[in-house]
């Protein structure tokens, strides 16, 4: 028997039967694999040991998913864990919320009021200048809250011709607000 085919003959015994015995033989084969390439893509101790253990929970919970047809064992698990630590990654980079505050908010300074008018009253100003065709989906995309996609599907319109319309009214509205 290939090592490959003792992977993923463990692999189908965790998925049919939740063997804790195959568990353990990938576990000890891989579990120090993943930790090790996650410390050589740049992770610390602590978050290639975290990460190799979410990597290995995953598998077991998830097995169900594995197709031998489709990638190796060793494959499938080295894809998990760089997915996992591109997820930590984006995690620790995410900024934290700003603290909520209870009660009315203070009055903004009467300086700030009248410069959010005139930036209002200037943007005001810029939007009515653009095209009829690109206003319209100014307002759908940022006043309305619909997705591109959602545009499309309203409009009729390609996609692509969404998105380059869009682009196109924020240059001209950028260089209309300097």
């Amino acid at each position: 028997m290939t090592e490959e085919t003792r992977w993923i003959d463990c692999m189908a015994r965790i998925r049919a039967s939740q063997d804790r015995e195959a568990f353990g033989e990938l576990f000890s084969h891989f579990g120090p694999r993943v930790k090790a390439f996650l410390m050589k893509s740049g992770s610390n101790m602590t978050m290639a040991e975290e990460c190799t253990q979410d990597v290995m929970v995953t598998l077991w919970r998830k097995a169900h998913m594995f197709d031998p047809s489709r990638a190796s064992v060793s494959t499938w698990i080295f894809t998990i864990a760089r997915n996992r630590r591109i997820d930590l990654i984006r995690k620790e980079r995410r900024p934290e919320p700003d603290e909520l505050t209870w009660g009315p908010e203070p009055e903004p300074e009467q300086a700030d009021a009248l410069g959010l008018q005139q930036e209002s009253a200037q943007l005001r100003d810029a939007l009515a200048t653009l095209p009829e065709k690109q206003r319209t989906l100014i307002q759908q995309a940022y006043f309305g809250d619909l997705t591109h996609s959602e545009i499309a599907a309203n409009t009729g319109l390609p996609l692509g011709t969404i998105k380059s319309r869009i682009r196109l009214a924020l240059e001209r509205l950028r260089h209309a607000m300097k």
